[in-house]
């Protein structure tokens, strides 16, 4: 097992990323965690990613309200969504299945979802001019679009629930490939959510006990100064730039679900 003063460390470089990209950073807390500290590759891991998210989160989204990148309404109507899915992927992790499975096709997925992202990239020469038009009111008023993107979003709370991995890495494409939300309004709006999002998930993994504070803690000490940092950051990158790396985040990410849960 690695040194306990690393988990300031990976946390500071998980913020940077995280918050860049609105994916919270439990894609890399839950393998870090089993694989450098020795956790259970479920719910013990699980419930201390979302611990650890909520503070990045709550890091990113007060210096992403500064910059006046997050759109608050949407957001809180998101949240009647993604709370609910988180408590019940929580409560599936802990009393009905192992995750191993849904880990798979969720990896998968992602991986699906990243080539979609690409190739949309590739065809739009500037995905700033297509995007940049819609406010929040707007967006909350375009109809179908909203209410799908809306429904959508459940399962990306029940994504973060069972694995603690955030729920961006579902919400944030979400927002911006149904809702036309902008990629940069889209991050910052999903750490918002986060906030909401991993509380909710959590609840059924304290009551199990399966959270490990201080782990958490460690991790929150190093992501909740990395987040600024990403915050900061992500403002000097294009839209079609951003698009980009949080594709490439979406790739690795499934690869990482894919590799960690394959059946030996």
């Amino acid at each position: 097992m690695l040194d306990w003063w690393l988990l300031i460390i990976f946390g500071f470089f998980i913020g940077i990323i995280a918050s860049m990209t609105g994916v919270g950073g439990g894609i890399f807390i839950v393998p870090i965690l089993t694989f450098f500290y020795g956790f259970a590759v479920t719910q013990d891991a699980t419930a201390t990613s979302l611990t650890t998210i909520i503070f990045t989160a709550a890091a990113s989204a007060i210096n992403y309200a500064r910059q006046k990148r997050i759109y608050f309404k949407t957001g809180t109507i998101l949240i009647a969504t993604t709370a609910p899915g988180a408590l019940l992927g929580s409560w599936v992790s802990t009393n009905v299945i192992k995750s191993k499975e849904l880990a798979l096709v969720f990896g998968f997925f992602l991986i699906f979802v990243s080539v979609r992202m690409i190739i949309s990239i590739l065809r739009t020469k500037s995905q700033d001019k297509k995007t940049t038009a819609k406010t929040d009111s707007e967006l909350i008023g375009s109809g179908i679009p909203f209410v799908t993107g809306v429904g959508l979003s459940f399962f990306g709370g029940f994504a973060s629930g069972l694995l603690g991995i955030g729920g961006g890495t579902l919400v944030v494409p979400i927002m911006t490939t149904i809702m036309g939300m902008p990629i940069h309004f889209a991050t910052a709006t999903s750490m918002f959510t986060m906030i909401f999002t991993s509380i909710v998930g959590d609840i059924t993994y304290y009551q199990n006990n399966n959270i490990n504070f201080p782990f958490a803690l460690l991790l929150a000490a190093g992501t909740i100064f990395g987040a600024q940092v990403g915050a900061h950051t992500s403002k000097k990158i294009s839209g079609r730039n951003l698009s980009i790396i949080f594709s490439v985040v979406l790739m690795l990410a499934g690869i990482n679900m894919i590799i960690k849960n394959w059946p030996l």
